[in-house]
């Protein structure tokens, strides 16, 4: 804990990671519990092959999206945040700063009630000790985040083979329920979604922690290892996922693993599922928080702001607003992935792939190119019909390009009036 993770400034070279440590710590953030509910939404409206079609599609595009920004942030040595400075501005970036930490401490809030309201459930608690266990945990998970890197990649080299070995068990009992592949091709649907519904779900939920990725990825020692890490998480991990939620819901009418593991009579694996399924989450999204929040207010004591997170996170699930934020957050969802686009569009474009050092760079407190882009990716993902993340990532990086070129033009010819 001799540094607080570089929450302003670049990652040297010495601290990077290797293949090992940056897809476990990725892994551990992508096997969330919403997930698993995205597939389940979509599990009982298709074949199963039509099924394994959209998740691969679905989940193709997400870890493709994802790695963009992972080999950016590899190369760059910064997060999304501090990418947002070159974007928007270092005023302007108090946007992305505010939109990416206040989806992070929402589903803070809403991880840190999950686990008390189901350990309630399971254990058969009495109800009064909801509070108290929100309380506890909600403290408890941002631990390992106040440690940083080295405290997320402690728990997930634990936990992810773990819930690995968790969730083959479970699938493999199901599977022998369900009366093997054969009785699965043999699932009707119950539900109608068409085929791009279903991709966006699965891209939509958890696009916002693609584009957050990135805290992570920067540590990667190569620009090939944050890709195959990242591919591996938001691809591999992520459909292990909607796999997981969609093969529950046709199998046992439950999309939760926890749910399904009791359905299956595996009581203390379920209870050991829920701690690290939503710890390893957990303190992932809380660390998220505290580097927007870093940012925001341009602090590095990145322990107390993931502290002072969590406290609000924990407060908002003890009051039950957790309920109301998550269609927010879903819609919010919608509004992420432009900043991605931009990303993309400023660091190739614009900087021609090479970032000049942060510290040493005078910004503009508002980069109206970038934010122009924003405006028009977000606007076009709000009105899509069809694949919302998608459309506000390409019209983001046309958008950029556009106004880029138009600025360009405009420079030129107030520079030609003036020689002239």
């Amino acid at each position: 804990m001799k540094h607080s993770d570089y929450p302003l400034s670049e990652v040297p070279w010495e601290s990077r990671k290797g293949l090992l440590s940056t897809s476990v710590v990725l892994l551990g953030f992508t096997f969330f519990t919403a997930t698993m509910w995205a597939g389940g939404s979509i599990g009982t409206a298709f074949p199963f092959d039509e099924l394994l079609w959209a998740i691969v599609v679905g989940n193709l595009l997400l870890g493709a999206y994802a790695s963009a920004l992972a080999y950016i942030a590899c190369k760059s040595g910064l997060n999304s945040v501090l990418m947002g400075r070159f974007c928007f501005g270092e005023l302007g970036s108090k946007l992305s700063d505010i939109l990416l930490g206040f989806t992070q401490i929402g589903w803070y809030a809403w991880g840190t009630a999950t686990i008390a309201i189901v350990l309630v459930k399971t254990t058969g608690l009495p109800a009064w000790s909801e509070t108290p266990l929100m309380v506890f945990f909600g403290i408890a998970f941002c631990l390992t985040a106040m440690i940083g890197y080295r405290g997320l990649d402690w728990l997930s080299r634990f936990a992810v083979p773990a819930m690995l070995l968790f969730i083959l068990i479970s699938l493999y009992t199901g599977l022998a329920d369900a009366g093997g592949f054969a009785g699965l091709l043999g699932q009707t649907p119950s539900e109608e979604m068409t085929f791009a519904a279903a991709v966006t779900v699965i891209i939509g939920t958890f696009v916002s922690g693609g584009t957050q990725a990135t805290n992570w990825s920067r540590f990667a020692k190569s620009p090939a290892t944050a890709v195959i890490a990242t591919m591996l998480a938001f691809c591999v991990g992520n459909g292990l996922m909607v796999v997981t939620g969609a093969f529950g819901a046709l199998v046992y009418q439950q999309a939760d693993i926890v749910d399904i593991m009791l359905a299956q009579g595996f009581v203390v694996l379920a209870v050991l599922m829920l701690f690290l399924n939503i710890w390893t989450t957990q303190d992932n999204t809380i660390y998220n928080f505290a580097v927007a929040g870093c940012n925001l207010v341009r602090t590095r004591h990145r322990r107390l702001v993931t502290l002072l997170g969590a406290a609000i996170g924990t407060l908002l699930a003890v009051f039950g607003m957790y309920d109301m934020l998550i269609p927010f957050l879903v819609l919010l969802g919608t509004f992420i992935p432009p900043f991605g686009g931009v990303i993309m569009a400023d660091f190739w474009l614009r900087h021609r792939g090479h970032y000049p050092p942060i510290a040493e760079v005078q910004l503009p407190n508002f980069n109206r190119i970038g934010l122009g882009a924003y405006a028009l990716g977000s606007g076009a993902a709000y009105f899509s019909p069809v694949l919302p993340p998608v459309v506000g990532v390409g019209v983001a990086v046309l958008g950029y390009a556009v106004l880029l070129a138009s600025f360009d033009k405009a420079a030129v010819a107030q520079a030609a009036r003036r020689t002239g």
